[in-house]
């Protein structure tokens, strides 16, 4: 074989080589909601008929209360509620809710849950059909 058949079969290899390790263009929809996400979304999302953030606020932390969770951070400018308790009847599991409040009109309140369960999230619509039952008992209390 020539020397100038050897050279440009390896520049070829070479260029191969470099192509195979270039990183791939992400998708346009890498950040796009998938159908699941948005199913979810939509368990975890109730609106509420309040004008007051401050009284949604409180009523989301007397319901996280009133379920066994133990706050860990409440920023009432930013809408924002943390807590977690451990889990039965294993209680070295551990749950962890975060729930946002923010408006969505003059007069409605959004409040969105989301749990998980050892850093798991949770899917199960039970769980966010009890919290916002408790949430409205808590609305209601709170209101009157």
């Amino acid at each position: 074989m020539k020397l100038e058949n050897v050279s440009g079969i390896l520049a070829v290899v070479g260029l191969v080589l470099i192509e195979g390790c270039a990183a791939p263009q992400p998708s346009p929809d890498l950040l796009a909601p998938t159908e699941a996400q948005m199913k979810i979304r939509s368990l975890q999302t109730r609106s509420f008929d309040l004008k007051d953030r401050q009284l949604a606020m409180r009523g989301v932390i007397a319901a996280l209360q009133d379920l066994g969770f133990i706050i860990e951070r409440a920023n009432e400018s930013l809408g924002l509620v943390t807590a977690a308790r451990f889990a039965e009847p294993n209680f070295y599991d551990v749950v962890g809710v975060t729930v946002t409040v923010r408006s969505e009109t003059e007069s409605r309140m959004m409040i969105r849950a989301n749990a998980i369960y050892n850093n798991k999230p949770i899917e199960d619509p039970k769980v966010y059909q009890n919290f916002f039952a408790t949430l409205e008992r808590a609305l209601f209390v709170t209101q009157n």
